[in-house]
C-alpha cells in the first residue's frame, strides 16, 4: 500500500527533477502555468509570471503526486515492486499529458500547442512518472 505521504514527497521530488529537466532541455518560454496566471490573474503577459507559474506547477505537482497514491491505493494496483511503481506512475505521467495538453492548453488555456511542444510535455512528464514511481516505492513512509 503506498500512503499519501509517500505520493506527496514523491510528487514533490518528482516536479523538482521535471522542472531541471524542463530547463535545460526547454525553449526558455513561459510554463503553460505562468499563462494561466496570465490569463486569469495578472494584466501582463506569461513571461512576467514565470515564478509564479513555477510556484503553481510545483503545487500542481505535490498534489498530482498525493492523488496518485491515492488512486493506486483505492483502484488496487500492485506497486510493491520498482517495476510496478515505475509502470504505474509513468502511465499516470501520459494521462497528465493528455490532460495537460488536451484540457489544460486547448481548454482552458485556449492554446494550440505545437507537436513538437506536446512531445517535450510527455517527456518531462514521464520523467515524472519515473521519479514518481521510484520515490513510492522506496520511501518508508
Amino acid at each position: 500500500m503506498v500512503s499519501i505521504l509517500s505520493g506527496l514527497i514523491g510528487g514533490l521530488l518528482a516536479t523538482i527533477v521535471m522542472t531541471i529537466f524542463m530547463m535545460a532541455l526547454g525553449d526558455d518560454s513561459p510554463p503553460p502555468t505562468a499563462a494561466l496566471w496570465a490569463k486569469y490573474v495578472g494584466d501582463e503577459g506569461p513571461e512576467s509570471y514565470m515564478m509564479q507559474g513555477m510556484a503553481l506547477h510545483m503545487m500542481y505537482g505535490i498534489i498530482a503526486g498525493g492523488a496518485f497514491a491515492v488512486g493506486v491505493t483505492a483502484l488496487g494496483l500492485g506497486v510493491a515492486t520498482l517495476t510496478t511503481g515505475l509502470l504505474w506512475a509513468v502511465v499516470y505521467g501520459l494521462v497528465l499529458t493528455v490532460v495537460g495538453a488536451v484540457f489544460w492548453m486547448r481548454v482552458v488555456l485556449a492554446m494550440e500547442p505545437e507537436p513538437a511542444m506536446v512531445g517535450m510535455f510527455a517527456l518531462f512528464h514521464v520523467i515524472y512518472g519515473v521519479v514518481l514511481g521510484a520515490a513510492v516505492v522506496y520511501l518508508p513512509l
